[in-house]
């Protein structure tokens, strides 16, 4: 019977007490076990296998945690998380109270750094040499990052500072041609020549070119390769560069086969491989009404393009790739890069429908004040994954996105409340856009059945009554109104309850809302966003300036990060969800 070693190895300490030649079966086993949990647990799969010799090698070798090991984004860091004191908590892997699906600093002190979004790895691992440098201290620190990642201005500006210092930073390029979608740029060629030909490697090579010490490519599954490299990496000084050949979802054919669908999965057979069939949903996706939307606007108008930082598959702007590949821009997670284009295309008459997530678009922020809002361009950002996301947890949760761009001057911003809504605003601003305008969309399925219906125009600034009432206001925006509806429902008419879709955030109907001031005593703003500065704080100055002075209760995501779980039990953490709405409605009308 073949020897067992995970189950004694708890600690990196550990894995340095086998033999060089038992690291292939320790290698084998922990990606069984990865493949074991989140199978039946879900999670980030494909990335998490390629890199499981990688992550052996480096706790083999360095002296972690006091060698600092700084994983980028963490989609593979599964590997670590095993190894580093959490394999009998693995499997509540992004559960409520169970760990995160990401290195997190609170969770362990092999997490040397908190990283959710890409691209942050070499700045802060050089931070950490810097300062170690400062305080006299000898140890190494090592940043593992994507080619995906890689390709981002941050990633470049680390690059170019960590080359002009002495730093005592191993910079590793594990190189495997994709991020969640397949990698773009002239970097991925670049990096693909070198791969083919070694012929940059003969003369000189873009990283040399920065002051690193170039060594690469290895072969990031051949441990004798990876123990040789990174022993002699140990013993130089300096900034350092290794160049690493992956496979994304190495040991499990289907996921080195269909590396963009098993990046995450979802649940599947274990043994075979195959993700396992899901029931059948009568309801689509938010993603996909705005993808198919777009396709059909973009048949319509020649002058519609789209824009995504490295999401087409997760935005559903595959379909306008599909349809329209000359007008479908990929730039790569380059979310500044991604604005400043759409701005500029905007300057020449182009409509640009410029899809990033809400979390990330926090990255590009100057770039919507600066080169977007201050010179008015019209601009159509359609914020995916708004609000609560889920499991990804706090790094992935969009719901800063109304308090940050609510203070932004001549930005328009819209919640839909459903399918239909989304479909009609973008059709209404690309007949008649002359301001940017944000658009913010959930992650997941509506509620509609039928919602490719004909289109039909949006007043700007006009928000609707959904339900008449006289004892109390509800004011929601966006999908959180089904929370709404389905809380007065269960009040069973003891109440007459008003809820209205404050549907625009900015600018908001000043009309309705003096209707509104005039008519109630008590009302409630509801919003799966931050509830400082969002629609809540948005209802409370109008209500100052018109010198409302009756009772205004505000739910929405407290001010604290909010970790991970489903979309219900956040949403009752939060105090938003049908029942607890339900509970505020009945306190207030006692």
């Amino acid at each position: 019977m073949p020897k067992k070693l995970l189950k004694n190895i708890n600690f990196p300490k550990d894995i340095r007490q086998l033999n060089n030649d038992e690291l292939p079966l320790l290698a084998k086993e922990l990606r069984e076990f990865i493949i074991d949990v989140v199978a039946t647990k879900e999670g980030h799969l494909g990335a998490s296998l390629g890199v499981v010799e990688l992550t052996i090698a480096l706790h083999y070798i360095f002296n972690t945690p006091t060698d600092q090991l700084v994983w980028d984004v963490g989609h593979q860091a599964y590997g670590h998380k095993i190894l580093t004191g959490r394999k009998d908590i693995f499997h509540t892997n992004r559960q409520l109270h169970g760990i995160s699906g990401f290195p997190k600093r609170s969770e362990s002190t092999y997490d040397t750094f908190g990283v959710g979004h890409s691209s942050t790895s070499i700045s802060a691992a050089l931070g950490m040499a810097i300062a170690s440098k400062l305080q006299g201290e000898e140890k190494h620190h090592i940043a593992v990052i994507g080619d995906a990642s890689i390709a981002s201005g941050m990633a470049f500006e680390a690059l170019n500072h960590a080359g002009d210092t002495n730093a005592n930073l191993l910079v590793i390029l594990n190189d495997n041609a994709i991020g969640i979608d397949p990698s773009v740029g002239a970097l991925k060629h670049y990096l693909t020549r070198i791969k083919s030909t070694r012929s940059d490697i003969e003369q000189h090579n873009i990283f040399e070119g920065l002051n690193f010490d170039y060594s690469g490519p290895i072969d990031g599954h051949n441990f004798e390769e990876l123990l040789l490299e990174l022993n002699r990496l140990k013993q130089i000084k300096g900034p350092k560069f290794l160049h690493v050949i992956t496979t994304k979802g190495k040991g499990l054919r289907q996921a080195e086969q269909d590396q963009v669908k098993y990046h995450a999965p979802g649940k599947f057979d274990k043994v075979s491989g195959d993700v396992l069939p899901k029931e059948a949903s009568k309801f689509t996706k938010f993603q996909d009404v705005f993808g198919k939307t777009i396709v059909e606007l973009a048949e319509q108008n020649e002058k519609i393009v789209g824009i995504t930082p490295a999401m087409l598959t997760g935005s559903s702007l595959k379909f306008m790739l599909e349809k329209f590949p000359e007008r479908t821009f990929d730039v790569g997670i380059a979310e500044q890069h991604a604005v400043t284009l759409a701005a500029g295309m905007a300057t020449q008459g182009v409509i640009p429908f410029c899809n990033i997530y809400s979390t990330f678009l926090q990255r590009a922020y100057d770039q919507i004040i600066h080169d977007v809002a201050l010179q008015n361009l019209p601009v159509i950002f359609c914020l995916d994954r708004a609000g609560l996301v889920g499991q990804d947890g706090a790094t992935h949760h969009g719901v800063f996105d109304l308090a940050y761009l609510r203070c932004i001057p001549n930005l328009h911003i819209f919640a839909p409340r459903n399918e239909i809504e989304l479909r009609n605003i973008m059709y209404t601003v690309q007949l008649e856009i002359d301001k940017p305008i944000a658009i913010r969309y959930p992650r997941g399925k509506g509620k509609l059945e039928e919602w490719k219906l004909p289109f039909k125009k949006i007043n700007i600034g006009e928000n609707i009554c959904l339900k008449e009432g006289n004892d109390l206001a509800i004011l929601s925006s966006g999908t959180i109104a089904n929370n709404v509806s389905e809380a007065i429902k269960k009040t069973k008419n003891k109440y007459s309850i008003a809820h209205y879709d404050i549907r625009f955030i900015k600018p908001l109907d000043k009309k309705l809302l003096e209707v509104i001031f005039n008519k109630f005593d008590s009302i409630i703003t509801i919003e799966d966003g931050t509830v400082k500065g969002g629609l809540g704080s948005a209802i409370l100055e109008e209500a100052s300036e018109l010198n409302y002075r009756g009772q205004i209760k505000l739910l929405g995501v407290p001010d604290e990060f909010i970790h991970h779980g489903t979309i219900d039990e956040l949403q009752k953490q939060c105090k938003i969800d049908i029942g607890s709405i339900q509970n505020t409605i009945e306190e207030l009308l006692k």
